[in-house]
């Protein structure tokens, strides 16, 4: 049976912060679910079932998190259901939302991801060593700088590459109020004088540590018809690997190419950097967008630093990525994947605001997480249902 149509047609999210002692983890989630549920012109009531996700619950050091949240998040007496894969938790999490509708389950699924790093920390949450595993010592850039070194060495790319993302995606999240990181006049030169942390991750080529949730209200075709700018879903991916399989590529992983070419196939594109006209993508190091170029077929292998280099990501290029500033610029880690699911959709629904891409109508939300391991997408598109 094919899947039914289902479209986003409410979007929230919440002022993202180092700490967020105002809130409460429900506090944190309600924020953006209060939003979402005013964008979509709906309460709680109306909606049928509630899907939360987030990262590694050892990040806060609130084991299941959902039972106590289930309350506030108003899923007493509805199906409640918990997603966890890693950072790309956010995209996985707005895909078995999507799924629910899709296949005909329900009509009004509401989705919500969080982050509240404040309350423990992550860099220490990511240096313990794991039985049987590989121990990453130095947080999430200690183990991702050696396939930044990688990809720099194999494709022959500039030192300075990174620094232009940084540099763009930080002008980018002046214009959304909601980004965490507003530096005024980070340019190329600024972040390459910016401490090395991880060679080849200079200071100011790393995400920041976010509090902050994102929200989303994702309905069945004939829900939809009531909104007047409702992002259709038009494909949806998930795919992993082992992180420690002898043969794999860390760079530019198999899952992540085998999803990105189920994902264009689903959607009907050909040549994603024609087709596509806002991309979201998942850079938490400055790296990682030529090197995502590359893996999602937006570039030639090897070519992914060119198109960042020739100006072609920027707002105002061929493909802009990240317009809302991305990860670079506010990491809620749970969250960071619906947020860029969810500036995907604001982009073709033209709500991004100061932001918004001049005739945005098809976008990408792209996540990952892991060790490079984990991989969400989807394409939404403004003005017909997928069928």
């Amino acid at each position: 049976m094919s899947k039914r149509p289902a479209a986003v047609v409410g979007i929230g999210q919440t002022h993202h912060r180092a700490k967020r002692e105002d809130v409460s983890m429900a506090g944190l989630c309600r924020e953006a679910i209060d939003r979402a549920l005013e964008d979509a012109g709906m309460t709680l009531d109306e909606i049928d079932a509630i899907v939360v996700g987030k990262a590694p619950d050892l990040f806060e050091g609130v084991m299941m998190p959902e039972l106590f949240l289930a309350e506030a998040l108003g899923a007493a007496g509805k199906p409640l259901l918990r997603v966890h894969t890693a950072g790309s938790v956010g995209g996985s999490t707005a895909i078995v939302a999507s799924s629910l509708v899709q296949a005909g389950v329900h009509r009004k699924v509401l989705t919500v991801a969080y982050e509240k790093q404040s309350e423990s920390n992550a860099m220490w949450a990511l240096s313990v060593p794991v039985p049987f595993n590989m121990p990453v010592h130095a947080g999430a850039g200690g183990y991702f700088a050696p396939h930044v070194r990688s990809y720099i060495r194999r494709s022959g790319a500039p030192t300075h590459i990174g620094a232009i993302v940084a540099a763009k995606d930080r002008t980018n999240a002046l214009k959304n109020p909601y980004a965490h990181l507003h530096n005024e006049g980070t340019t190329v030169e600024s972040v390459l004088a910016s401490q090395m942390l991880w060679d080849p991750i200079r200071y100011d080529e790393t995400c920041p540590s976010s509090d902050g949730a994102c929200a989303l209200v994702i309905v069945s075709e004939d829900v939809a018809a009531a909104s007047p700018n409702p992002a259709w879903i038009h494909g949806t991916v998930m795919r992993s690997e082992a992180t420690t399989a002898a043969e794999r590529d860390q760079v530019n992983p198999q899952a992540s190419r085998d999803a990105a070419a189920a994902l264009w196939k689903q959607a009907g594109i050909t040549s994603p950097i024609d087709e596509i006209d806002a991309a979201e993508i998942y850079v938490p190091f400055s790296w990682f967008e030529p090197m995502w170029l590359e893996s999602l077929g937006f570039a030639e292998p090897d070519g992914g630093w060119r198109l960042t280099e020739s100006g072609a990501t920027a707002m105002d290029g061929r493909i802009p990525v990240n317009a809302s500033g991305g990860v670079l610029s506010s990491n809620p880690i749970g969250a960071s994947g619906m947020l860029r699911f969810g500036e995907a959709a604001l982009q073709v629904r033209g709500l991004a605001g100061e932001h918004q891409i001049d005739g945005a109508r098809r976008a990408l939300g792209h996540a990952y997480g892991g060790g490079s391991q984990f991989f969400a997408m989807w394409v939404v598109e403004i003005g017909r249902a997928h069928v």
